[in-house]
């Protein structure tokens, strides 16, 4: 993706595909990183770059010990 908007975009019709052919489990996953992807969105307004998971994980649960950075 070149930046978020078209993630979002692609998510939600995924999201309608996935729901068409009844398959739920891809509907949740789906529905868990569009809602991570728009949190992510709403606490970075200046930023359009599509973040990668870890990033989007990072920016939900910044204490989590894979995001933690420590200085040397």
């Amino acid at each position: 993706m070149k930046n978020i908007d078209e993630h979002i975009q692609k998510d939600q019709s995924e999201i309608e595909a996935a729901k068409a052919a009844g398959d739920l489990g891809k509907v949740r996953h789906l529905q868990e990183e569009l809602e991570g992807l728009k949190e992510f969105k709403d606490h970075h307004p200046e930023d359009s770059h599509d973040p990668t998971p870890l990033e989007v994980f990072c920016d939900l649960n910044p204490s989590a010990p894979e995001c933690r950075v420590y200085d040397d």
